[in-house]
């Protein structure tokens, strides 16, 4: 049965994620064999202070099913102020947003924002003296008039809880596109795989992985120096391993993203020095703050296999380049995920394959894959 929205489905696709929202344009345009484009131009243009606005040709939104996607990782953009080049930060590309939602003017049906990598979401919980920025910023949305906020790979899904009934929330793993690539592209013996989670907040991630998988799960705890702050936390004094014997294995890090990626190149050493056989990372979001550098010592010094990640938010071209990186295309998932939702249907068969990446486990076992 369609939906009441499905012929009224508009998508405006910020400069920040051009390249995976035109990817996922063409991609329903294809499924639903459509001539023209499904993407509403909106100009985000900047005065010579810096302010900004958002400009979109009028009734082009009207009455539309309307999904605006936005990267707010990507810090390759720049923009002009004062006649200096600033690089747009996270909190640039969020204001944008509200932009787009305010030209849009109450005109659409239903306003949809995608986050692939969710505004805030480090700053998800506060202890005394601290903000709540991502449910702030939520809240914000909600108060704007979306009804439904997407997102993947949430860094911590409770903070939904700051949204009214009234406002749908969804956060979708990337897991099962990383793992048909893995499994199609990597040697391994599917019975001598563990997944590693890198502390215990990474835990119900890798849970979910094994689960995925039919496998184990081990785990790190960081030990840390509670009287010292450095960059903003207390400092990590060791990592301590819990979990079975890892001699002979393949293992896979698993996380939501690589920050500086300090803490997976450690554990990856341990696991290594512990006779792990083959080690794999998979993060949903990669951002390399601190560079790639003490990645390709890592991988010099034959600590890991390879990183697996997806161009759910923006990625340097020097690190895709890299041997030891592989980036997973996360937009064929994405276009399936508008296009069911357009339709009014479920979409809870796109947040677990489980039984399709059982099945390939088997055939690697008996040698099919």
């Amino acid at each position: 049965m369609s939906g009441k929205y499905e012929d009224s489905l508009g998508l405006i696709v910020t400069e920040s994620c051009k390249e995976l929202g035109e990817n996922v344009n063409k991609k329903i345009m294809e499924k639903r064999n459509l001539n023209e484009s499904l993407l509403i131009p909106a100009q985000l243009p900047r005065f010579s202070n810096g302010e900004g606005k958002c400009v979109i040709e009028e009734g082009t939104a009207t009455d539309k099913d309307l999904y605006i996607i936005t990267d707010i990782g990507n810090y390759d953009l720049t923009y002009k102020i004062h006649g200096f080049d600033n690089r747009m930060s996270p909190d640039d590309h969020f204001q944008d947003i509200k932009r787009v939602i305010s030209a849009v003017n109450g005109e659409a049906d239903r306003i949809t924002v995608i986050m692939p990598m969710l505004y805030e979401s480090r700053q998800h919980r506060r202890n005394a003296g601290e903000s709540l920025d991502c449910a702030l910023a939520l809240q914000e949305l909600q108060n704007l008039g979306v009804k439904r906020i997407l997102t993947y790979d949430v860094h911590d899904p409770s903070v939904q809880n700051a949204l009214s009934p009234s406002t749908s929330f969804q956060s979708f793993y990337p897991t099962n596109t990383m793992m048909q690539e893995f499994i199609e592209n990597e040697e391994f013996n599917p019975d001598d795989v563990l997944f590693i989670s890198p502390d215990n907040g990474a835990m119900g991630r890798a849970i979910y992985n094994a689960n995925m998988f039919a496998a184990d799960v081990g785990m790190f705890y960081k030990r840390r120096d509670v009287s010292k702050i450095v960059n903003g936390k207390n400092p990590v004094v060791a990592h301590e391993y819990l979990g079975k014997d890892i001699k002979g294995k393949t293992l896979v890090i698993v996380d939501d993203m690589i920050s500086s990626g300090g803490s997976m190149l450690e554990v990856a050493e341990d696991l290594k020095n512990r006779g792990a056989e083959k080690i794999y990372m998979f993060a949903s979001f990669s951002l390399f703050t601190d560079g790639i550098e003490k990645f390709d010592e890592y991988k010099e010094a034959g600590y890991f296999d390879l990183v697996y990640s997806t161009n759910l938010t923006y990625i340097d071209s020097e690190i895709t380049r890299k041997k030891w990186y592989k980036t997973i295309d996360c937009s064929d998932h994405l276009s399936e995920v508008i296009d069911t939702l357009n339709c009014s249907k479920s979409v809870e068969h796109l947040k677990n394959g489980r039984q399709k990446i059982l099945k390939m486990l088997a055939e690697k076992k008996n040698g099919i894959l």
